[in-house]
């Protein structure tokens, strides 16, 4: 039995490491040194958002087959040379290509982050977690993203800045170099920690149904609205740090060391809101948060008229709501009855329609930036996202009523 529960803490581990790692060329160097980043590549915010939409594109066009391929290959080689492949793109990234290198580069990423890695590691999760606790499954995938995030995002700093504090995009190369490794060595580990096959635990989960079913049910459209308004929250924390700067007083290196940290909320809120979705539900919860995050966003996005200390915790709070909603919103496939047969092809479907903002949101975003300076600009995104998590809101009760009837 102890050799059981090591082995599925060591598989959870290995999975937790790869879905976070592998995105953190494309998107941690632009999440966590932004201003950095924008000097080196001398870009600005709406080309490296045209640059996220090549992304969001190639990635809409793998999530779909990629689902189909989870359902039907071993996951380990899937994930693997998922892994693989997008390390390979961090050597090129290393070179400093110019803006026409970086949408190739980007659109490339998009096919290698997706089409073999996404559907097939939401599908090993779901078999982790067997029939009863789906919540704490994603609860703790999510969470230890989080703290895989921080831990590497703070790993990176002194390299940024190991001139002295003074000195900024110094070394922006060595820390490509330092996600690159981290992502072939997440490829290495997957190979080596996950089985060939993952039936031993598939029978704790219900294996009927169609795919035609999974693609015409109403809850998983529902659920595809409750995925896109939770991603647009998370593609609004690219601009968090820039925000810090520019509202909250903070210098380039202070801004990215603020957000590194709080990155440390994420496995915090995940772990939690997993826990709680096993007891409370998971679409009762998710509707709740969507709700007090759409008020927090409000908050932050009205002019600065009421202390520098409630700004601060209206961002913590949508902060901690993103964290959590992206913990628990792929275990509302368990209230949605969808087969584990099936699972690729819902996450797939759920997928292409879910992650459409990696095509509008970051361009969307940064023409509000960029047309509105300063602290305009920021409180236009804001009650933007304000919008959509009111729609999330919406959506999750709509899904919960649905899987009650």
């Amino acid at each position: 039995m102890t050799v059981v529960v090591a082995r599925r803490g060591l598989r959870l581990a290995c999975l937790i490491f790869a879905a976070e790692v592998i995105f953190s060329l494309p998107f941690h160097l632009p999440r966590f040194f932004r201003t950095t980043l924008l000097a080196k590549f001398g870009l600005s915010n709406t080309a490296l958002g045209d640059i996220f939409a090549l992304y969001g594109l190639m990635a809409m066009l793998a999530y779909f087959p990629g689902g189909l391929l989870a359902d039907r290959y071993p996951l380990r080689a899937l994930l693997a040379g998922s892994l693989a492949a997008t390390a390979a793109g961090g050597l090129y990234l290393a070179t400093i290509p110019g803006v026409n290198g970086l949408r190739v580069l980007y659109g490339y990423w998009g096919i290698t982050t997706i089409l073999l890695f996404w559907a097939a590691l939401i599908r090993a999760t779901r078999v982790w977690g067997g029939a009863l606790t789906q919540g704490r499954a994603f609860g703790l995938l999510e969470g230890g993203r989080g703290l895989v995030a921080a831990v590497l995002g703070s790993l990176a700093m002194p390299l940024l800045v190991r001139g002295g504090a003074a000195a900024v995009a110094l070394d922006l190369v060595a820390v490509i170099y330092f996600y690159t490794a981290a992502t072939a060595l997440a490829a290495v580990l997957v190979w080596i920690c996950i089985p060939a096959t993952e039936t031993d635990t598939e029978a704790d989960l219900p294996a009927e149904g169609s795919v035609q079913g999974v693609l015409t049910a109403p809850v998983i459209w529902w659920q595809a609205v409750v995925v896109i308004a939770a991603y647009c929250g998370y593609k609004g924390l690219d601009y968090y740090a820039l925000f810090a700067q520019q509202a909250l007083g903070l210098n380039e290196v202070e801004a990215a060391r603020w957000f590194a940290l709080s990155a440390y909320l994420r496995p915090v809120a995940a772990i939690v809101a997993g826990l709680c979705a096993d007891r409370i539900g998971i679409a009762r919860l998710v509707t709740a948060l969507f709700g007090f995050g759409s008020v927090a966003y409000v908050l932050c996005g009205l002019p600065a008229i009421y202390p520098a200390f409630l700004l601060s915790a209206s961002l913590l709070l949508t902060l901690a709501g993103v964290y959590a909603l992206r913990g628990v919103y792929f275990a509302l496939l368990q209230e949605s009855g969808v087969t584990s047969t099936h699972t690729g092809t819902a996450i797939g479907l759920i997928s292409v329609v879910g992650y459409t903002p990696d095509v509008f949101f970051a361009p969307l975003a940064g023409r509000l930036l960029d047309g509105a300076p300063g602290s305009a600009g920021f409180q236009h995104v804001f009650l933007l996202l304000g919008g959509i998590f009111a729609l999330g809101a919406v959506a999750a009760w709509r899904l919960r009523a649905r899987a009650l009837g």
